[in-house]
Parts: C-alpha cells; structure tokens; sequence
C-alpha cells in the first residue's frame, strides 16, 4: 500500500513555500535533512470596540482563516468602532458619535461606511437628488426657467417650503402629520 502523501507536501507541488526551515538530525550514524512547517499565528484584539467583553486570553482560540471563510469569520468577531468626533458638518463645535459595524470585506468601503453615518447618507441621498434634478434639467427649458424663477422669488420659496414641511430659514424638515396619515 503506497504511503499516503502529507497535505504539506501536496502543497509544495503547487506552491512551494517562501519559508524553508530545515535542520540536520543524526539518526543511525547517518545524518538527515528534516523539514519544519512554517506555520504562522496572529494573535490580537481585531475586534475593536466589543460590546460584550471578550474572553480571557486563555480561552480564546485559534481561528484559521482563508479567503473562502473570511467574511464569516469576520461576522463571528462583530468588529465595532465608537467614536465621538468634531462635527465638521455644522461650524457651531458641536460633537457628533458615530458608530460603525463591520460584518463583511466590502463593509470597509467607502460608501458602506457613509451608510453608516447618519448626518452623511443624507448628504449622499441629498446629492443623488441634485445629480437626477441635473439630469431632468438637461435639455428642459421650461424647468430650467420655473427653477430660476423660484431662485429669484423669496414668496415662492417660503409657500413651498411650507408646503414641503421644511423650515425655510435653516433647511431643517418640520414635523408634521398631515391630514391624509390620520
């Protein structure tokens, strides 16, 4: 019966290693070149900010990790970021906390974190909305002449500010439950 070949060196066939370690052993009088896996451990606290405690350094346990198994690796650990930062998005030096979650690779992304962050999806929805409006204006003089008639007519602004339920003076949207919701 043939012997059967170690996952290592099934490996070696297809990728030889960058790290070799290898030492001479005496076995018999004859001297032998023996082979040491190298086999690397990361061991570190990637969680961030847990909102349960983490165990003990004893009772943690090595998690291999590969390509196939990374995003449900990192869904098992939950990585967490909680911050209270300066609020750059109003010049009054409010703070503003921020919390970011992180389940797969693609959570690292820019626009998944802007989905994150409150105050910033609704900047990107309110660009979104300026980029369609562009786009619906291209080519439209009627709603190129009503938008700047609008511009240029202080009344106009404030009848549909209010009819939009939004506060004319700051931009904030009022609170309100109009007929048709009761």
């Amino acid at each position: 019966m043939p012997k059967k070949e170690s996952l290592q060196h099934k490996i070696d066939r297809v990728r030889p290693p960058r790290v070799q370690i290898t030492y001479d052993v005496e076995v018999g009088g004859a001297i032998e070149l023996k082979e040491l896996p190298f086999v690397v451990g990361v061991f570190g606290d990637f969680v961030g900010k847990p909102e349960e405690p983490l165990p003990g350094l004893k009772n943690r346990k090595f998690v291999e990790i590969d390509p196939d198994n990374f995003n449900q690796v990192l869904a098992g650990m939950a990585p967490r970021l909680a911050y209270t930062i300066d609020n750059k998005l109003q010049d009054d030096g409010s703070k503003m906390g921020i919390e970011l979650r992180f389940k797969d690779i693609e959570d690292f992304e820019p626009d998944r974190i802007v989905q994150q962050v409150e105050p910033l999806r609704k900047l990107v929805e309110a660009r979104q909305r300026l980029a369609d409006l562009r786009s619906k204006m291209d080519g439209n003089d009627k709603l190129e002449s009503m938008l700047e008639d609008l511009i240029a007519n202080a009344e106009k602004q404030k009848a549909i500010s209010s009819e939009l339920g939004i506060d004319g003076e700051n931009g904030q949207i009022k609170r309100r439950i109009s007929s048709q919701n009761r």
